[in-house]
This record gives C-alpha cells, sequence and structure tokens, in this order.
C-alpha cells in the first residue's frame, strides 16, 4: 500500500473520530434552544379531582397568572376519581416536555401510597416537585340544623353514638379524608366515611343533611359559609384564621397541639428536562410572590409559598412518614 493510500486513511480515521464531538455542541444547543423557547405552545395543568374544590381553585388562578407571563393559554384539565389517583396516573404517562404538568393535592403524595395497594403512578419515581403553591387548614362544618354548637359539644355527641353519624371528603386519601381521619383519631372518634369525586359535591348534601359533617379545605369552605345552612365548628390550623376569625382552633377546643394543613403542589413527569423544571419554578414563584395574587388567596384563607424544588421534595418525604404512622394507628388501607 503506498503512502497516499495511507494518508487517506488516517484523514478518514481522524475525521470520523471528531464526527461524535463536532455533533455536539450542535444537540447541545438544540435542548437549550427548547428550554428557552419553553413554552411554545399552550401548556396543560391535569388537576387530579372534579372542579369546585381547593386543586382546582388553585389551579385557575395560578394558571391566569402563568398565561400572563409565558404569553401562552394555560389550561386547567380536570379528571377527578378514586381520590385524585386516576388524573395522577395519567399525568405520570404524559410526556416529559413541561407541557402537562400535574396540580396534586399533598394527600396524593404523602398518603396513597400507604393507602393503596396498588396506584398507577410511583410518586417518588414518576414525578418531579417543581414547588408548593399554597397551604392551608381545613374547617370541620356541619349542618346548622346539627345539635352540636362548638367542637366540644360535637365530640361529645359522637362518642355517645359512635358509627352513626357520616362525614363526607373529596375522595379515599384525599386531604379532606385524612383530615377527618387525623381529626377522629386525636379524638378518640368512630364515624363512617362516605367519599365523593371531589370536594365539590360534598356541599349541597352537607346542607340537605345527607351527611352530617365534612373537614374541608378553608379555600372552599368559606364560600359554601355564606349559604348560612352550614355552620364552622372549628379549624385545624395552630392559629385562628384571617378570613373566620370567630372560629376556635380544635388545640382552643381541648385537641391540645393539633395541626393539620392542606396544600396544593406543582409537579411535572419525571425525565422533564431540568432547564425546563427550573424555569417553570422560577416564574410560578414569581407569580406566587405577586401581591395581586397574595391577596386573592389571603381572602380565601390559604397563603402562597413557592418553594424550592429541593425543599417540596423534602417536605413530601417528611409528611408522607408522618402519614405512614396515622394511616397504620387508623388501619385504614384500599384493595
Amino acid at each position: 500500500m503506498d503512502n497516499n493510500t495511507n494518508d487517506v486513511r488516517r484523514r478518514l480515521i481522524i475525521s470520523a473520530a471528531a464526527l461524535p464531538f463536532a455533533a455536539a455542541p450542535v444537540f447541545v444547543g438544540s435542548v437549550h434552544a427548547k428550554s428557552n423557547d419553553y413554552p411554545n405552545r399552550p401548556v396543560k395543568l391535569l388537576v387530579p379531582f372534579v372542579a369546585g374544590g381547593g386543586a382546582d381553585i388553585a389551579a385557575r388562578v395560578v394558571a391566569q397568572k402563568l398565561a400572563g407571563v409565558w404569553g401562552q393559554s394555560v389550561v386547567v384539565d380536570n379528571q377527578g376519581g378514586a381520590g385524585g389517583n386516576i388524573g395522577t396516573g395519567v399525568a405520570a404517562k404524559a410526556v416529559p416536555d413541561g407541557y402537562t404538568l400535574l396540580i396534586p393535592s399533598g394527600s396524593i403524595l404523602t398518603v396513597n401510597p400507604h393507602l393503596y395497594k396498588t396506584l398507577p403512578f410511583d410518586g417518588k419515581r414518576d414525578f418531579a416537585p417543581i414547588t408548593k403553591l399554597v397551604s392551608g387548614p381545613h374547617v370541620l362544618i356541619v349542618n346548622t340544623n346539627f345539635p352540636a354548637k362548638n367542637l366540644k359539644e360535637f365530640i361529645a355527641l359522637l362518642k355517645s353514638k359512635p358509627g352513626q353519624f357520616n362525614f363526607a371528603s373529596a375522595g379515599i386519601g384525599s386531604q379532606t379524608h385524612m383530615a377527618a381521619e387525623q381529626f377522629l383519631h386525636a379524638a378518640g372518634l368512630d364515624a363512617t366515611h362516605v367519599p365523593y369525586k371531589g370536594e365539590g359535591g360534598i356541599y349541597p348534601d352537607l346542607m340537605s343533611g345527607q351527611v352530617q359533617f365534612a373537614v374541608g379545605n378553608i379555600s372552599v369552605v368559606s364560600g359554601q359559609l355564606s349559604s348560612g345552612r352550614l355552620r364552622a365548628l372549628a379549624v385545624t390550623s395552630a392559629t385562628r384564621s384571617s378570613i373566620l376569625p370567630d372560629v376556635p382552633t380544635m388545640a382552643e377546643s381541648g385537641l391540645d397541639g393539633f395541626e393539620n394543613l392542606a396544600w396544593f403542589g406543582l409537579m411535572a413527569p419525571a425525565k422533564t428536562p431540568a432547564e425546563i423544571v427550573e424555569k417553570i419554578y422560577q416564574d410560578t414563584a414569581r407569580v406566587l410572590s405577586d401581591p395581586e395574587v397574595k391577596a386573592r388567596f389571603q381572602q380565601m384563607g390559604v397563603s402562597t409559598v413557592g418553594n424550592s424544588p429541593a425543599r417540596f421534595a423534602d417536605e413530601i418525604r417528611r409528611e408522607s412518614d408522618q402519614w405512614q404512622k396515622i394511616v397504620a394507628a387508623r388501619r385504614l388501607t384500599v384493595s
């Protein structure tokens, strides 16, 4: 083989070896461009509950403001059922490109893994935490015809008739269900659970007397109290709510140290590019810090949060450990 042939071969080998490195900047640049362009089409916020509940309310406020920031439509998609598990399972299988995001309640991620034997998703594996949106207390409410006028009377009545009263929730494992279970556990009570497909359906039946009580999200309950057909007995926060200042806390009413806060967050499917997750977080945190948004949520009795993805993930882990103990103590399980 002559020298010219050898030279040609050497040049071909060198050129081929260099190809991956020459291509790499093009690939990295294209990914970077995608994150810079995000979003360039409508974004869907999947709420795994029917319309009218706390998650739905939070989603619609945030969606409206994010649409203004992004210059794209942000659509709320309600897919309720099975305590939020159906919609969450759908979100887990969504393309991880930032265009389908999940608005979970805290219980979906911290309770349901301990409550359900099987789930259509794995909270740790299938989602990337973005931020906690809002947090606020629950409120124990009854029909105005219910004989108990305060929490002490309520506890005494239920103790005298164990298992004879019904309570409604947004679904098995929902925050409204677990807030009630935590309360019943702390007070040593027994009552029959009536699960609904979402919180919005609870209150007409509570007003008509088909169920006797509920422990609802304050953002939803506060609006329902204006009907004059419901009475608030106690809030689950450590201090009284600014929008229900005349309603005592459960701790004030005899359940020392009792506290339960509901929250709704924002998650992306796992494997969503980190730069897109970070952009969504930064833009959402900016929305949540907007004085108009903060005031709007405060009028509902909840506070905006906007914590970092890492801190949000840590809070989920710690809360999950706490609920695992309560689920075991209440002997709760779903097939």
